[in-house]
């Protein structure tokens, strides 16, 4: 391909369609049962309309913030997501750009690199835990975040055990082994650049979750590390705050789509809120978090820094999403692609076509900078918003 570099998301999803295994790019695909959280995450955002002004615009705009103690260049970052088979660099080279553009890396409990691997090249790493395991694991694992010199936790409690879709899941091996690899071999050899890629590695895609290691042990499968979460008790709100109490730093519940709920996030003394449906992946028919996030920044965001994570495709996703009372966004699939088209240079792109999606758009709405927007500058149907648990 002559020339790498694409000018909207839409274009890098569609690239990395092109170069993925039908199964891993199935993989990357939102939504659970119906479909119908992941297909509202992103259509919710086509209805909602802004209002420009036609002189006396800014020449300058200013697009950086600070969320979780981190000071980041735009009112972006990365959320965790688990192994990222996309690539052979995975984690490390999303951690690099993210770097490269000053934005904070969230980085998942079933990732593919360790975090050490990713604090060595991202000094704003914020670690994903879920409720796995017992007291003790997760206490180890917050010790091991912080040895490797992780910011902040994010505790993501929006992923619920339904996994069924109606256009049908990827066959995911639990490892790769010769049944498996003879099974995956067509898929692999119909994408000849994306298997050479991870052949020059001298490494196929790993299926395991190193930080999801007990000290001393091998890493477990992704499976493995999924049957544990599965087999842990559901937990309570004093679990949760307990949790809260052996981090020090910054912490952050992602996750949240009631009113209800989050004042207890606040009570229990988070630093953020992440308003989350998992991408669509938790209950179906769950609003899109775009809907939820008025009436939960209205309710806590003079207490706690409310973020929005889910649907977040172009810049003015995010100047939306900011006049609508969220302090950022956290994108996945959006890097994702980016990732599965070209790398870390693709990860790269991303960020920065969201970056200039959000400076044109304050140009268009007169403003100078992101902390200027408020609800004015959006325009909204009749009921586009949900109130949850008010």
């Amino acid at each position: 391909m002559a020339n790498k570099w694409f000018e909207t998301v839409a274009v890098a999803q569609r690239r990395a369609e092109k170069r993925l295994p039908k199964s891993v790019y199935g993989a990357l695909i939102a939504g659970s049962e119906k479909g119908l959280s992941s297909r509202d995450n992103l259509e919710s955002f086509d209805q909602l309309g802004l209002s420009p002004h036609i002189a006396g615009l800014a020449r300058e705009r200013s697009l950086a913030t600070t969320v979780m103690g981190q000071a980041i260049s735009m009112p972006v970052l990365i959320s965790p997501t688990g192994v990222q088979a996309v690539h052979p660099q995975g984690e490390v080279a999303v951690a690099r750009a993210a770097a490269n553009r000053g934005v904070a890396m969230g980085l998942s409990s079933f990732a593919s690199k360790s975090i050490e691997e990713v604090c060595e090249v991202n000094k704003q790493v914020l670690f994903q835990m879920y409720w796995s395991g017992d007291r003790d694991t997760m206490i180890q694992r917050l010790a091991r975040a912080k040895a490797a010199g992780v910011k902040g936790i994010i505790l993501t409690l929006d992923w619920s055990f339904a996994n069924g879709r109606d256009w049908g899941s990827p066959w995911i091996p639990e490892k790769i082994d010769l049944k498996s690899a003879l099974k995956l071999t067509p898929e692999a050899l119909s994408r000849p650049r994306w298997f050479l890629g991870f052949l020059r590695t001298g490494h196929i895609p790993s299926l395991t979750t190193p930080n999801m290691a007990v000290p001393g042990t091998k890493p477990p499968t992704f499976f493995g590390a999924y049957y544990e979460w599965m087999q842990s008790p559901l937990p309570t709100w004093d679990e949760v705050a307990w949790l809260r109490a052996q981090w020090e730093g910054p912490f952050m519940v992602k996750g949240v789509g009631r009113i209800d709920d989050a004042k207890r996030v606040v009570d229990l003394g988070a630093t953020a809120l992440s308003v989350s449906n998992h991408g669509g992946n938790n209950l179906d028919g769950t609003p899109a978090p775009i809907r939820m996030l008025p009436g939960i920044a209205d309710a806590v965001g003079d207490q706690i820094e409310v973020l929005l994570d889910g649907g977040v495709r172009r810049g003015s996703d995010v100047v939306k999403a900011l006049a609508l009372g969220a302090r950022a966004v956290m994108i996945g699939r959006a890097y994702l692609w980016g990732l599965a088209a070209n790398g870390q240079a693709g990860v790269e792109n991303v960020l920065d076509v969201l970056r200039g999606g959000i400076d044109s758009t304050l140009l268009g709405l007169g403003k100078s900078g992101i902390t200027e927007l408020d609800r004015g500058d959006v325009v909204a149907p009749p009921d586009f918003y949900r109130s949850l648990g008010g």
